[in-house]
């Protein structure tokens, strides 16, 4: 009885789908290092779009992400793991930490890359 109850158990954790965390920001959001308030304009911009639990990167090496992971990390901060496919490269993983210091920026800083300052676009 035991091991049957293991073996469901098993199955069932094969066949249930693994879903992805959503992330605490959305919307489309430009390069800048400007601290200006509101939005700008982001043409002709590294453009950075999160929605739902995917991330597009206009002008990055990777075009898209899925997120694997989110951590709450204080106030407004959070440790973020995102995964990604490439012709190359199968199901890499990226790690940083996003932080929304006000509601017109956000700040990336790449565990490797450096740091990526965005503000909400038009």
């Amino acid at each position: 009885m035991t091991r049957a109850i293991l073996i469901a158990a098993c199955l069932v954790a094969l066949i249930v789908p693994t879903f992805a965390a959503t992330y605490p920001v959305a919307g489309r959001w430009g390069e800048s290092t400007s601290s200006d308030k509101g939005a700008i304009d982001c043409d002709n911009k590294r453009v950075i779009a999160f929605n739902g639990e995917t991330r597009t990167d206009s002008k990055g090496g990777v075009p898209a992400y899925r997120n694997k992971t989110i951590e709450p990390n204080g106030s407004s901060r959070w440790r973020v793991v995102d995964m990604f496919t490439t012709g190359q490269i199968s199901n890499g993983l990226m790690s940083y930490t996003l932080s929304q210091p006000d509601p017109d920026h956000l700040v990336l800083a790449m565990e490797k890359g450096g740091t990526l300052r965005l503000q909400r676009c038009k």
